[in-house]
């Protein structure tokens, strides 16, 4: 099990979002602490560092994975939209 570590721009949104969405995003989260490399997870393209990303809905959810350290690290949490910029 990895543990997890927030970005302050990840930490903020779950912050002000509602809490039906958060708890969604939340359980995604879980699951992903238990499997960080899931069937449905892709890598995010242009980026320098091996940025992966999972759907919550129309939700994002964007890690880095230290498995030396065995660190998750949520980066960015938004709508598609948003999240790549």
């Amino acid at each position: 099990m990895f543990d997890i570590e927030y970005s302050n721009k990840a930490r903020g949104f779950l912050k002000k979002i509602g809490s039906e969405l958060a708890k969604r995003i939340l359980n995604r989260i879980e699951e992903l602490q238990k499997n960080p490399i899931p069937p449905d997870r892709k890598k995010v393209e242009g980026r320098k560092e091996d940025i992966y990303r999972v759907r919550v809905g129309a939700y994002r959810i964007l890690y880095l994975l230290f498995k030396e350290r065995n660190l998750l690290f949520i980066s960015d949490i938004d709508k598609r939209s948003k999240v790549y910029k």
